[in-house]
């Protein structure tokens, strides 16, 4: 734990409020953002100081090599390292990170074309999460695939493309880039609604982060592909459902498997990661200061009264915050990366709110507000109000809240680790994780209110239900009551190819959102005889449903709901 004077000044401001979490904040900024910048270039090979033996673009997760060993480059965290880089360069915030950039767009090249556990490259290898620090494949038992990084790898390189071909550098983009981001994009739009492994690796089933990044990566690169003039990519790129994630409890489900309450960091990460200021406050892309990702904020961040070093804080203050409130992994600890995430989702809805001079109440995110301000009712408030000036300045506070959390925990050699403590704050698990530094330094982009490009989130529209194809169609929905156990998912299989024709290796998963109700609503033909079952998947065993099977016929139009209990 380190005691320090920032620590000290926190103290003694204690009485002004506002301006006492502000100095903290900007005090810990300063001093912490050039330690996390060059620590995080420390883990880049093949120059970085902690990263021998990396190749050359290659981002180690740290340097760890026991307890826990993580001397490996995972796709997922070397594009979110690099997307904050490109984003610096593009910014005009560093001007010198143009070779390592380079570098990165080198290495995850070849590794595209490594054969690996999950395959090569036309039979699933991009969903292979994570590889040696010498480009070849790693080979042991891993929660595969895992589909997020195709997806944030393509976001990062097409951020990258656009920059060059703002400078004129078309040609470089077309025959180097395009060819990457094309293979990251056909996969993402072959396998967005399979089953992936989450963030976490933990739980295969439906991710909401997953989803997200997903749906990002092919509405961007589908504008991407129309500027190429690849107009039949960006077609493909342009149709995408949507799984049903939230909880009508107030909050996003992180997951639709893993018998867990929902409440879960990839939330929080999915708000920051698809942030487009063009979008304002939409709902639908989940944007920060969203009514739903406000809600769905406040109850995850409650979920962690459960710390030792939270007892005795107020609700209107920053809490340690992990991965979610049931986790094991070390003993369960709050995390850096995920605390200052909290932080980062505020200061971004605070960049709308000041940029649109306006503020929206709803009774979604009412008690979000009122836990901050008591007495706040629902309602717009313009910029020239006294309560939009109250409720954006303690918003301001309980951002910087956090962030005072993460300063309290940080060791005086400002190294961050993957966790600290929930007894003490003591740093454990993984040092000097790359991710937690790449998340220091978004998290200080959006306080001082730095907007990264658009993606194109604003006025998007995403469907509820899976297309179907081939002649009509109605969309049925399956309800089933069923209890399971950690790690155990309820599927669907039937007699139609829509319902994967009784095949239980690739059967429809559904959501636990309303556990014990699983639900999934599928587009199946019109007037027509369909008998189905459902089955339960635990650790790759399959238990099939007791005969007989159900049946039922579809209606020529309108929809239909089957309410089941498993048998």
């Amino acid at each position: 734990m380190r005691w320090s004077l920032l620590s000290v000044l926190l103290l003694s401001l204690t009485t002004v409020g506002v301006l006492g979490q502000s100095l903290t904040a900007d005090a810990y900024f300063a001093f912490e953002t050039p330690i996390a910048k060059a620590n995080l270039l420390a883990n880049i090979g093949s120059d970085g100081s902690s990263a021998h033996g990396a190749e050359p673009g290659i981002v180690i997760a740290s340097p760890s090599t026991s307890d826990p060993d993580y001397l490996y480059t995972w796709t997922r965290d070397s594009a979110l390292v690099f997307q904050t880089l490109i984003d610096q360069f593009t910014l005009g915030q560093d001007d010198t990170l143009r070779p390592l950039v380079n570098s990165y767009v080198g290495a995850q090249t070849v590794l595209q074309h490594v054969s690996n556990p999950s395959g090569n490259i036309t039979t699933g290898g991009l969903g292979e999460p994570k590889f040696n620090i010498d480009m070849t494949a790693f080979t042991g038992s891993w929660g595969r695939p895992q589909r997020d990084g195709p997806a944030l790898r393509a976001t990062a390189l097409i951020t990258w493309a656009n920059y060059l071909i703002s400078t004129g550098n078309t040609s470089y983009v077309t025959l180097s880039l395009w060819p990457v981001i094309q293979l990251d994009l056909d996969y993402v739009a072959s396998n967005w609604n399979e089953t992936t492994f989450d963030l976490w690796e933990e739980v295969s089933s439906s991710s909401f982060f997953t989803t997200a990044v997903q749906h990002r990566a092919l509405r961007q690169g589908a504008t991407f592909a129309t500027t190429l003039g690849q107009t039949s990519s960006a077609a493909t790129y342009s149709t995408q459902a949507d799984n049903s994630y939230w909880n009508p409890s107030g909050y996003m489900t992180g997951n639709t498997g893993g018998g867990r309450s929902g409440k879960d960091a990839n939330t929080v990460l999915t708000s920051i990661h698809t942030f487009d200021a063009a979008a304002g406050c939409d709902a639908t892309t989940f944007q920060p200061c969203s009514d739903r990702a406000l809600s769905s904020l406040l109850i995850y961040i409650r979920s962690f009264d459960i710390y030792t070093i939270n007892n005795g804080l107020p609700a209107n203050q920053g809490w340690a915050t992990g991965r979610y409130a049931e986790d094991v992994y070390y003993g369960g600890n709050p995390w850096y990366l995920t605390t200052l995430a909290v932080a980062e989702q505020l200061y971004d809805a605070l960049i709308v709110w000041n940029t649109q001079r306006t503020l929206n109440v709803t009774a979604l995110s009412l008690p979000f507000f009122t836990n901050l301000v008591p007495g706040t009712t629902a309602g717009t408030y313009t910029s020239n109000s006294s309560t939009f000036a109250a409720l954006t300045s303690a918003v301001k506070m309980y951002a910087d809240s956090f962030v005072g959390v993460v300063e309290r925990y940080t060791p005086a050699d400002g190294a961050l680790a993957e966790q600290f403590t929930r007894t003490e704050g003591t740093p454990t698990s993984a040092r000097d994780l790359t991710w937690s530094y790449a998340a220091l330094l978004t998290a200080n982009n959006a306080r001082n209110g730095v907007v990264p490009a658009s993606w194109g989130a604003a006025g998007l529209v995403v469907p509820t239900v899976c297309r179907g194809s081939g002649g009509p169609t109605v969309p049925a929905t399956f309800d089933v009551n069923a209890t399971t156990v950690l790690g155990e998912n309820i599927y669907v299989t039937g007699s139609v190819s829509a319902l994967q024709n009784w095949s239980p290796s690739s059967a429809l998963l559904l959501s636990s959102a309303s556990y014990p109700i699983w639900s999934v609503t599928v587009n199946l033909p019109a007037s027509t005889v369909i008998e189905y079952k459902y089955i339960r998947i635990l650790n790759g065993e399959v238990t099939w449903e007791s005969d007989p099977n159900r049946s039922f016929t579809t209606p020529a139009s309108g929809s239909i709901v089957l309410i089941d209990a498993w048998r």
